[in-house]
């Protein structure tokens, strides 16, 4: 009866916690390689403090998701949760109006929502399990605030359970030396899988860059062919902010009148304009980019981001809903200005000289532009490499031909042809 609560007996090498003085213990796997199993009996063993690889007992653990029914749902009741790994008699309770785990041993464990960071203020733990890390979309902030609760006991310990993506908490967080990584492709919990479901992916992933990713683990740095680098960004960094010339938003709003499954590109840049246009510089000052809002809800965003800089105008894009995109910015604010835009060329085309500025060192980035800088170096000459509309991208383009390309009078050599 307890051989199937044995965990040691039953792990593939990547889902036991590695030796030695570690702070992190991040597992990257592909879908299925049995990431939630080896969180959930890490986090048993923390609890139970009867493993050998245990550092004692905890008491009080955080469990972090991207959302409360995330956690809930996948951390603690899915079919490789806490509560399908404990044994009858070491299984906890769920008490759902503390958002709780309680165990017979008096152990608890919180769960937390990635979505809001604030949440973890306050709390205090000395363990944590964190659940898929590179999709959260506030990662930095969460992560950050997990840092400061993660305060009792000798030795506090984290364990990341992800599929990797090119984020910058992520990749900051390997590089730590206080780090440890195992690491796994989905065959490697063949045994617990359909065999059609493995023939399937396989057949239509293996040896992409989506398969690399989602199948084999592999964290992808940069994209062949990529307009935009890590490297470029890294020497792109803004100090102390100067006095600006002009400020604008600019929006690209989801493709479909009344759409709001798509992010909605927003994005604030500034410019100094002194001198002759080649010594122009801009920054990139704010990604306000939202999703799963009404048009009139993501329009309130742009007039909101548009105050907050307090920005000479908001630049538009109208391709998909004309004048009804001017009249949602008016009616949060009639006093807007905005100026629309009309997309006549590619994606990669517009976004080529824009790439150019920061080849030339003239663009720079402030803090908190993770997602906008992940979203650029998927942008190639041939086209955008994610699975999503480049929204972000599309919004930061804008912006910055707007500051520093239309008022120069830049515009691509045009071919006439002779009849």
């Amino acid at each position: 009866m307890a051989l199937p609560y044995l965990f040691e007996f039953w792990a593939h090498a990547h889902q036991l916690p590695p030796e030695g003085d570690w702070r992190a213990w991040v597992i990257l796997g592909g879908r299925g390689a049995g990431k939630t199993r080896a969180g959930s009996e890490w986090v048993r063993s923390m609890v139970e403090g009867a493993r050998p690889l245990s550092k004692g007992k905890c008491k009080r653990l955080a469990l972090v998701g991207e959302t409360f029914d995330q956690v809930r749902e996948v951390m603690i009741y899915g079919d490789s949760g806490i509560m399908a790994c404990s044994p009858p008699d070491r299984r906890p309770k769920w008490v759902a109006s503390r958002r709780c785990l309680v165990w017979p041993n008096g152990a608890e464990a919180m769960a937390f929502s990635a979505h809001d960071a604030e949440g973890l203020r306050g709390p205090q733990f000395d363990g944590a399990w964190v659940d898929e890390l590179a999709k959260w979309k506030k990662a930095r902030e969460t992560w950050d605030m997990l840092q400061f609760c993660l305060r009792l006991g000798d030795h506090p310990q984290v364990c990341v359970t992800t599929t990797p993506r090119n984020v910058g908490v992520l990749k900051e967080l390997l590089e730590l030396s206080s780090t440890v990584v195992t690491r796994a492709a989905t065959e490697a919990n063949a045994a617990n899988l359909a065999k059609t479901f493995l023939d399937e992916v396989r057949a239509r992933y293996g040896g992409s860059k989506l398969g690399l990713q989602e199948l084999d683990g592999v964290l992808l740095d940069e994209i062949e062919g990529a307009l935009w680098t890590r490297e470029v960004f890294d020497a792109a960094r803004a100090g102390k902010l100067p006095e600006f010339t002009r400020i604008v938003v600019a929006v690209d709003p989801p493709a479909g009148e009344g759409k709001t499954s798509d992010e909605c590109g927003i994005v604030v840049a500034g410019v100094v304009q002194d001198g002759p246009p080649q010594d122009w510089r801009a920054y990139v000052l704010e990604d306000a980019t939202v999703q799963g809002l009404s048009p009139l809800g993501w329009a309130q965003a742009t007039v909101d981001a548009a105050k907050r800089w307090e920005a000479d105008r908001v630049v538009a894009e109208v391709n998909q809903g004309g004048a009804m995109v001017t009249e949602l910015l008016r009616q949060v604010d009639p006093m807007v200005s905005v100026k629309s835009v009309h997309a006549t060329r590619g994606k990669s085309a517009r976004a080529e000289p824009i790439a150019a500025l920061y080849e030339q060192g003239r663009v720079r980035h402030c803090r908190g532009l993770e997602d906008l800088e992940t979203q650029m170096c998927l942008m190639t000459h041939a086209g955008f490499e994610g699975a999503n509309s480049p929204d972000r991208v599309d919004a930061a383009v804008w912006a910055l031909t707007e500051l520093m390309l239309q008022p120069a009078g830049w515009q691509l050599p045009q071919v006439r042809t002779l009849g």
